[in-house]
């Protein structure tokens, strides 16, 4: 999730584990806590495109960093702050850290919270950023803020950002049960034989869903809002695995793909290879287009290395995609 969310769960989190003793300061290193695990994406800075992917969401989002780490920063705040029980300290920094991936599993990139372990969860029923997540949470724990540490309003506020918005995170999966069937209807309508599909929501809400289709030779991308009138239509893009060629062999082309899960094509332009990862969908709701929201370039050094390097995204497009997006949700 954004940093946003992950600040104000680990505030309501550290609140639960030490509010009533330390007051406001348990929101704040809860908020801090929160924030740690999401450090992962300064390995962009100091490797190549395909290991800071893999390193994203990995051993910083996993429960053995929270175990680890935990009793570390426990020990250091109970050095300085005038509550000294480490354990107390340890306990709150546990629980902001460990929280940050779980919520985190629900959305499309997922996590490796049992890292060392080669296995990525990630649920796939809430976008990124979801304003009817994070907006009632972030309300209640300002509430919850301007009470005194040990009043009974302060822990009911609380906990009522708590379970609203674990309320709605439950009902997403409700909602994606529920889209899931209606792509397996179409497909099924019009005789559509498949070998996978991958379900999750679009961008700020839950009421249009996306799915990815693999079939023999192509991926089949096509929408559905609770509010459609008219049955799911499905666009088709071809594999193109095999221009790939003996590229496939390649150390980070073979990283990339496991990385994607299989959810790629390949297309060429200009004698240059591109890789789109069909994870995150297009910026761009019109049939046909070839703007993914992650597509990479593919450099072939002297030595014959692959370099991907990400295509940089035209502000343009984020705005175009919000507009179809708000006209999409609204029906077919």
């Amino acid at each position: 999730m954004d940093s946003l969310t992950q600040i104000v769960l680990g505030a309501a989190v550290g609140e639960v584990v030490l509010g009533k003793k330390v007051g406001n300061k348990a929101m704040l290193y809860g908020a801090i806590a929160g924030t740690i695990p999401d450090l992962d994406v300064f390995a962009s800075y100091f490797t190549d495109t395909v290991s800071a992917l893999a390193i994203h969401r990995g051993f910083t989002h996993s429960i053995v960093f929270s175990v680890l780490f935990a009793p570390i920063f426990g020990w250091i705040v109970s050095r300085y702050e005038r509550y000294k029980n480490f354990k107390s300290w340890s306990w709150l920094f546990f629980w902001s850290f460990v929280t940050h991936p779980i919520l985190d599993a629900h959305t499309t990139w997922g996590t490796q919270l049992f890292w060392p372990f080669d296995l990525r969860l990630a649920f796939k029923n809430i976008f990124v950023i979801d304003p009817l997540y994070t907006v009632p949470f972030l309300v209640f724990l300002i509430l919850a803020m301007r009470q005194k540490r040990t009043t009974v309003k302060r822990r009911f506020y609380n906990k009522m950002g708590l379970i609203i918005s674990t309320s709605y995170l439950v009902l997403t999966l409700v909602l994606k049960w529920i889209t899931y069937a209606q792509f397996e209807s179409a497909l099924s309508t019009q005789k559509i034989t498949y070998l996978d599909i991958d379900t999750r929501p679009s961008p700020l809400n839950t009421i249009l869903w996306s799915a990815n289709v693999q079939t023999e030779d192509a991926y089949l991308l096509g929408n559905y809002s609770f509010f459609d009138s008219q049955p799911i239509t499905f666009e088709s893009y071809p594999k193109n695995h095999k221009l790939l060629g003996n590229l496939i062999e390649d150390e980070s082309v073979k990283h990339m793909i496991t990385i994607t899960e299989g959810w790629y094509t390949i297309n060429k332009k200009d004698d240059t290879l591109y890789f789109n990862d069909l994870r995150f969908g297009l910026l761009s709701l019109t049939p046909k287009s070839e703007n993914f929201v992650f597509k990479y370039r593919l450099d072939v050094t002297a030595s014959g290395k692959v370099i991907f390097t990400e295509v940089p995204k035209d502000s343009r497009d984020g705005k175009n995609l919000l507009n179809e997006l708000w006209q999409r949700v609204k029906g077919n």
